[in-house]
């Protein structure tokens, strides 16, 4: 009896997996060719051959599903680009970056829609968090070359309103409309904001990039104790202000 008990579990966790990958690849179809509302749950019930039941004890309500369809999405544009080697020049690896993700979210207009719904916090989608972690160690990197002109939380949210901004609108125009140079102005513009000239330059750049570029390597150093850390941080987030 034992014996048998042992070697049901893995057999469930088997049976689940695959359920679990039907219903997404099911559910991936649906989106890419109807957009978010071709989800239903009928709809991935039929698609995947499962009852609806298993939907829910797999994902939840439809917000995990959503959620897990674009994860699904993320993770394999993720691994594509993991075998990618960054760019020397951490300016020119978040170019990229951002032409990349321009990329991703016309080829992928519904998964971007899942990722950036409207009024819904970046802590619900697990998909949003993990494209807003990859775009913090770019700007982090940046940051680090004494090159950030303004703090790597606020340089992270403006690099990342603008690329929303600039998918959406590209969206919204007839796909033989679209401004070719619309992509690159944005993001030309949202680097001349976050950046500073580079330290070998003669210019003085003032002190900001100077403590954001120390506080982004405070974590590195064990000579400081957490109380020092947490001080040190709190003025050069203020000296990161200074104009």
């Amino acid at each position: 009896m034992l014996s048998m008990l042992m070697f049901d579990e893995p057999d469930r966790d088997l049976e689940e997996r695959d359920a679990r990958a039907l219903v997404l690849n099911a559910a991936a179809k649906l989106v890419a060719s109807g957009g978010v509302a071709a989800l239903t749950t009928r709809a991935v019930a039929s698609a995947a051959s499962v009852q609806a039941p298993t939907l829910y004890r797999l994902f939840g309500e439809k917000r995990g599903l959503l959620n897990a369809v674009a994860e699904h999405a993320l993770a394999t544009y993720v691994e594509q680009k993991a075998a990618v080697e960054p760019h020397p020049d951490p300016v020119q690896d978040l170019i990229d970056g951002w032409d990349s993700c321009v990329a991703f979210g016309l080829a992928n207009p519904a998964v971007f829609a899942i990722m950036n719904e409207i009024a819904m916090p970046a802590s619900a989608s697990p998909a949003a968090l993990t494209g807003l972690a990859v775009l913090r160690k770019r700007v982090q990197r940046i940051a680090r070359a004494g090159r950030l002109s303004m703090s790597i939380e606020r340089a992270v949210a403006l690099i990342h309103a603008a690329g929303v901004g600039t998918v959406v609108t590209l969206l919204a125009m007839p796909s033989e409309a679209r401004d070719g140079q619309l992509s690159s102005s944005a993001r030309d513009a949202a680097l001349a904001a976050i950046l500073t000239d580079a330290p070998t330059q003669p210019r003085d750049n003032g002190i900001a990039p100077l403590a954001i570029a120390l506080g982004s390597r405070l974590s590195e150093t064990a000579d400081l104790t957490p109380g020092e850390r947490l001080l040190l941080a709190e003025l050069l987030d203020r000296l990161a202000s200074v104009p």
